[in-house]
């Protein structure tokens, strides 16, 4: 186990990140692996606090983010049958998911068969980051970088916008999203990691400037505050109403991660864009300890709530400006943040989470969503990578 001088501001952050690692290895999967996976190797929506399944309709969304917290069971101290629920989830994905022109639906019920055609970009995203992660973890590159290959194609083809952007649903030509592009940029850095075809990287640095010219919001007429836009319009205005104001902590603190991830591939490498990010995220959106969901352009907040979620995005951007710039105040955020989340991991039924953590300190949540277990094992992954070997 790796040991840091007292005084060292890793230090007290390597005790969370043993506890949290414990955590991982010795109650979620154990519990996610018993329960949370369907006799066809698709993966349930959420676990209910009595830690069992919830036979609702099976989101794309989730499955392959199922594989890719399966994927990284290993390097985590899990001893199950990492590989074999990666395999499993994966084939069931393709088999039961996948439309005629390649793109992948959105909603099957609970015997896999379609209950939403629609394709959104934000499934495509995270399909690309399953196929990602099943390459690795399976050592079988070549056949998952045909699948993401085959894909990615579709998605060019039909959800491209003719300006560097995507279509976030293809019966909306209308729309813009920074989220979906988002998860975008994640999964073609998974596959600069595994992949072997450089376009990859080519498809890095267009989501990048993506994020630098249109979605960064230096100049909209109300604001110049280099926050993140979540809503735009086909000609690159922020969407009328409440949603085109809307700023979210916790994708401010993604971004950046995801941003910060991109120097080694970038002749400008982003790196005052991403802490600028993360000083907005930080300074805004942390209230009582904690990200909250919502803020307006304004940076008055617009939903105090706090999702577990924000707090595992916090989590990674901090750990990895510390990482990349040395400086002791990033290590203190990603003390704070690693510290805000036992309070959600403190469930009846060990294993699960709270979603919700209210303005008053009260957790709350029927179920503990399997979409929030992709976040929850990322910000442990980047937090153990930061700290060395766990034992």
């Amino acid at each position: 186990m790796t040991h840091f001088p007292h005084d060292d501001p890793r230090a007290a952050l390597a005790v969370l990140r043993a506890k949290l690692v414990g955590w991982l290895a010795n109650e979620a999967y154990p519990r996610w692996a018993q329960h949370g996976i369907e006799s066809d190797g698709a993966f349930f929506e959420s676990l209910g606090h009595d830690g069992l399944g919830i036979p609702d309709p099976r989101r794309a969304r989730v499955q392959p983010r199922q594989v890719f917290a399966f994927a990284q069971a290993p390097a985590l101290g899990w001893r199950g049958d990492a590989r074999g629920i990666v395999r499993r989830g994966i084939d069931h994905f393709r088999a039961h998911y996948r439309r005629g022109d390649g793109l992948y639906r959105t909603v099957v019920d609970t015997g896999g068969a379609p209950l939403d055609e629609r394709a959104v970009l934000y499934d495509q995203a995270f399909a690309l980051l399953g196929f990602a992660s099943a390459a690795a973890a399976l050592d079988a590159r070549g056949e998952f970088e045909a699948h993401a290959l085959d894909l990615r194609g579709a998605i060019e083809r039909l959800m491209g916008a003719g300006d560097g952007s995507f279509r976030s649903d293809l019966e909306r030509a209308d729309l813009r999203e920074s989220n979906p592009h988002m998860h975008l940029l994640e999964a073609c850095l998974a596959w600069v990691g595994v992949g072997g075809d450089a376009s990859w990287s080519d498809w890095v640095r267009g989501l990048v400037e993506l994020a630098r010219t249109r979605f960064i919001r230096t100049d909209d007429g109300r604001t110049d505050n280099g926050a993140l836009g979540e809503q735009f319009t086909a000609a690159w205005q922020p969407v009328p109403g409440i949603g085109g104001r809307i700023i979210e902590p916790g994708h401010q603190f993604e971004w950046a991660w995801l941003l910060l991830r991109c120097e080694p591939i970038l002749r400008s490498p982003p790196r005052a864009t991403a802490l600028r990010l993360i000083s907005i995220a930080e300074e805004y959106g942390v209230h009582n300890g904690v990200a909250v969901n919502q803020l307006l352009d304004d940076m008055s907040v617009a939903d105090a709530d706090a999702r577990l979620w924000p707090q595992t995005e916090r989590l990674k951007a901090a750990v990895l400006a510390a990482t990349l710039t040395g400086e002791s105040r990033y290590w203190s955020m990603a003390h704070a943040a690693a510290l805000s989340l036992f309070p959600y991991l403190a469930t009846p039924v060990a294993g699960l989470w709270f979603d919700v953590r209210r303005p008053n300190g009260a957790l709350t949540g029927a179920a503990a969503p399997a979409s929030t277990f992709y976040h929850v094992v990322g910000a442990i992954a980047a937090l153990n990578t930061a700290l060395g070997p766990s034992g």
